[in-house]
């Protein structure tokens, strides 16, 4: 019987003849180095690669993905790839995407006890308890679950720009951060109408002293 990953080695040999049939040089040059002017966010789900929706070739994103699209301060993974993606490839943008459907959104939603992603997705029910005055009051339980994603993904961006690495970055040149979701059901992006651009655009509380210290 045949192997179903099979199909992905004959997949990855077709893809390779395709793109040197176009270009020769085409791996030569992807060895040399990366310099992606975007960070992603984006959810684990297999239908949101961030390269196919936004129609862009490899080397134009640094990608990192997790479970609901999650920005949270005690992730050493998530940290690692954002100091990389700030402190050493420069990019000038990072954006948040979630998508709708999210199922980690609908889990947290839910009263359902899913193992240990419960202890991550705790993280959305804040969300939701911090806006459940909106949320509560839109009795359709699809729009209400649309709602929680874009609210998730702006709250995501928001814990971004509460970073020192970021607030560092802000100190010496321009960095954006953008909140944006996706549709599964028609492919597009919507912009949340959220642009982070600088410590200015934070709660005092948040603002880093840069310039200190504390041992």
């Amino acid at each position: 019987m045949e192997k179903s990953y099979s199909r992905l080695i004959e997949g990855n040999k077709k893809w390779v003849g395709e793109k040197l049939s176009l270009d020769p040089s085409y791996f030569k040059n992807m060895a040399k180095g990366q310099s992606p002017e975007f960070l992603w966010i984006g959810c684990s789900d297999s239908r949101v690669p961030a390269n196919e929706i936004t129609g862009t070739q490899s080397g134009e994103i640094f990608v990192h993905r997790n479970v609901a699209n999650m920005v949270v301060h005690t992730d050493l993974n998530f940290l690692s790839v954002l100091q990389y993606a700030v402190q050493v490839l420069k990019v000038k943008h990072i954006i948040v995407c979630g998508h709708y459907g999210c199922g980690g959104v609908l889990t947290a939603m839910s009263k359902n006890n899913a193992g240990l992603v419960s202890n991550w997705l705790r993280n959305i029910k804040d969300v939701y308890q911090k806006h459940s005055q909106v949320l509560d009051a839109i009795d359709d339980e699809n729009e209400r679950a649309n709602k929680l994603v874009e609210l998730n993904v702006i709250e995501q961006a928001s814990n971004l720009a509460r970073t020192s690495f970021v607030q560092e970055a802000w100190a010496e040149r321009d960095l954006h951060v953008h909140a944006w979701v996706y549709g599964l059901d028609s492919g597009t992006i919507k912009e949340l109408g959220v642009t982070i651009k600088g410590a200015e655009d934070l709660e005092e509380i948040y603002r880093y002293n840069l310039n200190q210290l504390v041992s």
